[in-house]
């Protein structure tokens, strides 16, 4: 009797692999397509359908609201950028400064860790809504008046704390042994920090600092509590001036539409990390 050639059995099982991954797919297919039409069909036979259609899904008011809430969005986006900018380079300060060790500093760690505390505690919209009018209400000279400066702050403050908990989740989880060698090898206690350390720490939690930037992107419309037009306040407006609802799914579609890559993008890093 003669033996199976190696080849010939790696072509069989990928050739089974195939099939099953076929057949998965089919599948797949078949109950995506059953589950969504079994909501499609029982959402436009409801009694109150049509009103819900006119109301939420009116393609004339989208057309004319979109225009307007567009240009908004590409506030939220700007806004979004540049408090992100900030909130991972003052997100690792605030990592850096509490896992240092040096008896001098313990007052500033105090106080940070006071800082997290809060402001992961508070919520969002609150820091927005104090910094917002608690800043001007001091009418001290040099304190920023604007409210889309002040919007950012709150963001800014709110979102650095949740960060550098990221971050420092990330250099504690790099083994001690990888400091020990870089101060074996002849580098500085801060060069070991800098070429060692962080980019290990940064590469672990790229995933759950990405999960941030996209609630980040999100509560950007929380400054529209101070009165900037950006996108959810344009449509806002859109829709309490016309009693129809339809602007706020066009602001919801532009938003959808910078979410979902990035949680694709997340997912994808997720899915790297798990193989590796």
């Amino acid at each position: 009797m003669s033996a199976v050639a190696p080849d010939d059995r790696r072509a069989y099982r990928a050739a089974v692999e195939r099939r099953r991954a076929r057949r998965g797919f089919a599948i797949a297919a078949a109950s995506t397509v059953v589950v969504v039409g079994g909501l499609t069909a029982l959402a436009v036979s409801s009694p109150g359908w049509d009103s819900v259609r006119d109301t939420f899904f009116d393609r004339e008011a989208f057309t004319t609201a979109f225009p307007d809430v567009l240009q908004g969005f590409w506030l939220d986006v700007k806004l979004f950028v540049l408090v992100e900018i900030a909130v991972l380079i003052l997100g690792l300060v605030v990592a850096l400064a509490r896992t240092t060790k040096a008896p001098a500093l313990f007052p500033v760690r105090a106080m940070l860790v006071v800082y997290v505390d809060v402001f992961r505690g508070v919520p969002v919209i609150l820091v927005v809504y104090l910094v917002g009018f608690g800043i001007p209400a001091l009418e001290l000279s040099g304190l920023p008046s604007d409210p889309l400066v002040l919007g950012a702050i709150g963001l800014a403050l709110s979102y650095t704390a949740y960060v550098a908990e990221v971050y420092r989740a990330g250099i504690d989880s790099v083994h001690p042994s990888q400091r020990q060698a870089g101060l074996a090898v002849g580098l500085t206690g801060a060069q070991t920090l800098r070429f060692v350390v962080l980019p290990q720490a940064v590469r672990r939690v790229l995933a759950p600092l990405l999960n941030d930037f996209i609630s980040l992107q999100k509560d950007v419309a929380l400054v529209a509590i101070l009165g900037p037009q950006e996108a959810f306040r344009v449509a806002q407006i859109s829709a309490s001036s016309t009693f129809n609802y339809t602007p706020l799914l066009a602001a919801a579609l532009l938003y959808l539409a910078v979410t979902i890559p990035l949680a694709r993008v997340l997912d994808h890093m997720q899915k790297r990390s798990r193989s590796r």
